[in-house]
């Protein structure tokens, strides 16, 4: 058990050195233990390089089996000591994807898992999830996040919307209606803000009369009829699936997507890849909150 634990570590890390860290023990003893399973197992496990080391075909198999099994234990573990306290875990997202999409579903995470408390940083500077401040973010991107594991949560369509009751139908009707903004914490060529949005309709740029410092009271002023916000339909879902909100034309412009990132280390942390798997069933299912 011992010599599969080091192998598991050494294989997660791909490093003797960084496994040695995680169990408290000496990078020679890491290599021992693991060349002592290769022995008895007659194949090889690794090949070892100068700086780092990289899994055999044999190695590969055997890694992700052995990854499950050890959460798995520990979860078991876990589960039956009778003064286990709730895990805390730190998520941080932007005040818009909080607000907007994650809150409403919290309870249902809630629910499914008492065991685990998620407390929320919302920020529109990305934390630095290596210094321990959060253990797991959301962020809006193009999915470049250096020495951070990362998978796509949800995609980003911008489009007008508005409250029925204005009776937009057409672009002429935007001359007659206030147009609704917010600032961009970024900001490039690429950003689906109302210039980029004009510009794609074929379309005589309006006068934008209302701008918010965020996302979130654009999509407020919208569904109080005060005019039209060009948004992320994502955030907008619930209202435009209730009638409170209606697109009324295109054209819809790309955003960049919505990403779940963490840090490598904590990649086989129980208690983040339960709220990991967790969010990304919630985004798969396209339940409303």
């Amino acid at each position: 058990m011992t010599a599969l634990r080091a192998f598991e570590a050494a294989a997660r890390h791909l490093s003797f050195k960084r496994a040695a860290a995680e169990l408290s023990l000496t990078a020679t003893a890491i290599s021992h233990q693991v060349r002592q399973l290769e022995d008895r197992l007659g194949v090889q496990l690794f090949v070892r390089g100068t700086r780092r080391v990289d899994l055999t075909p044999a190695g590969l198999s055997l890694f992700p089996v052995l990854r499950e099994s050890f959460d798995a234990m520990a979860r078991a573990v876990q589960a039956v000591r009778p003064d286990a306290m709730p895990r805390t875990l730190v998520l941080s997202t932007t005040m818009a994807f909080a607000s907007r999409w994650l809150l409403p579903r919290l309870a249902r995470l809630a629910t499914s898992r008492p065991d685990i408390v998620l407390h929320l940083h919302t920020s529109d500077e990305p934390v630095d999830l290596h210094s321990g401040a959060a253990q797991l973010a959301i962020r809006y991107g193009p999915g470049n996040y250096h020495g951070l594991n990362h998978a796509p949560l949800l995609p980003s369509r911008f489009a007008p919307v508005c409250a029925p009751g204005l009776r937009v139908r057409s672009l002429e009707d935007l001359e007659r209606v206030p147009l609704i903004g917010f600032e961009w914490f970024r900001r490039d060529s690429t950003t689906p803000d109302w210039p980029l949005w004009f510009e794609r309709a074929r379309h005589a740029a309006v006068p934008r009369q209302l701008q918010f410092s965020d996302e979130v009271h654009a999509i407020q002023a919208a569904i109080a009829g005060q005019g039209v916000a060009l948004v992320n339909l994502t955030l907008a879902a619930e209202e435009l699936s209730a009638g409170l909100l209606c697109q009324p034309f295109g054209p819809e412009l790309s955003g960049h997507s919505f990403h779940l990132v963490w840090p490598e280390a904590s990649d086989v942390d129980p208690a983040l890849v339960e709220v990991r798997n967790w969010l990304l069933d919630e985004a798969a299912s396209g339940m409303p909150p």
